[in-house]
Formats: C-alpha cells, structure tokens, sequence
C-alpha cells in the first residue's frame, strides 16, 4: 500500500491483530475474520469493548449475510466479502479514514493549504513547495485530523513507525521545518502546540 501513500503493519493472527490495533496508532483496521488464535469477529470484539474506535474494515470469504451482520455487531464499519478489487479496498480505506479535512481524489483542503498527495507538494493559492517524505506525512496527519490535536506519540509511531527510536525533539524539529514552509506560503493556516501533549492545525474562521 506504500505507493497508494499508506504506511501499513502486517500480522498473521488474531492475537496478534488485537494487541497491535489496541496501542490506539492506526487510521483504520483491515480485520480478515478467518485468522488463528483469534478471529476477526472476538478481534473487533474486544477492541470495542476496550473503547479503541479506529475504523475497521472486515474482510471474509463468506457471502452469508448472517456472518456480515455478526461482523457489524460486533464493530466493524464496513464489510468486504473475498475475492474483492484491490481499487475497491483502497477506495473503502479512503472513505473510512476521512476526517475533518476534506479529501477530494488525491489531494487534502484545509483552509486555503491544499496537500497534493501523489506529488507530495503543498499549495496555497499561487504558492507552493515540496515537501520531504517525514514532512508530507506529519502533514497529512495534520491535516486529516484538522482541528483535532495530534499526539506526539502518534505522530511518531505513524511518521517514525512503532519500533523507532525517535523521540519529541525529532517531532519538534519537523514541526519547525512545516511552520516555515507554511510562512513560505503566506497561509492563515498555523501549526499550533498543546503542551506536553502535541499539535493541531488552527483555520481561521471565514
């Protein structure tokens, strides 16, 4: 999915599936409900039960509406029976993890900033810059999420990935790198802080 500009964890079992989605990191959950250990059904279960509300899309290779009625009961968002379209599953991603910012094809508005996602180039009106692989993606999490402050523990773990080493001051001086390309830009749009707890994009009221 790394073309498509999705960073994704793999694991092969339930048990697994469940302990990775309860950190609470990710945008969305493909859940395929014949997994070992635990199925997909006690996966979307338990993860409900645990207050985690990450879209969760169920894949299965059962067309009974019975099993898809279970699946929606027991969280999922949305369902996808096997054998599907690699562009269907991509588009079902897409409408499960639209957040505030309004995502039209490739490209995220948010206030007069738009992020052209398969060029990695932020615009605002005239004006635009490209921008690095760390920053596209600390500002997609930004603009995704709007008005909603970003942690820093997810910006991280989704920038960095689960297993880094990076630690605030790598987030602080990225955060740095976009505040100066957005004064480059002459936006209204501003990277504001939350102390000791992350960022969020403040727009201006039109």
């Amino acid at each position: 999915m790394a073309d498509q500009h999705y960073q994704a964890d793999v694991v092969y079992d339930g048990a697994d599936g469940l302990d990775y989605a309860l950190t609470g990191q990710y945008d969305a959950i493909v859940l395929d409900v014949m997994l070992p250990k635990l199925d997909g059904f006690e996966v979307a279960k338990q993860l409900r039960a645990a207050h985690i509300s990450t879209p969760i899309l169920m894949l299965t290779a059962r067309d009974e509406v019975t099993d898809k009625i279970t699946g929606l009961d027991c969280g999922a968002d949305d369902y996808m029976t096997k054998p599907f379209d690699s562009g269907e599953l991509l588009a079902r991603v897409r409408a499960l993890t639209r957040r505030q910012g309004e995502v039209v094809g490739n490209t995220i508005t948010v206030g007069d900033l738009t992020l052209q996602m398969d060029v990695r180039c932020l615009t605002c009106g005239d004006n635009s810059v490209r921008l690095g692989f760390k920053e596209f993606e600390m500002m997609r999490l930004l603009m995704s999420g709007c008005h909603a402050v970003i942690p820093k523990d997810d910006i991280i773990s989704k920038v960095w990935g689960l297993d880094s080493n990076a630690e605030d001051n790598n987030v602080e001086v990225y955060i740095s790198f976009l505040r100066k390309k957005l004064a480059f830009l002459h936006s209204s749009v501003v990277i504001r802080t939350v102390r000791k707890v992350g960022y969020f994009l403040e727009v201006p009221k039109t």
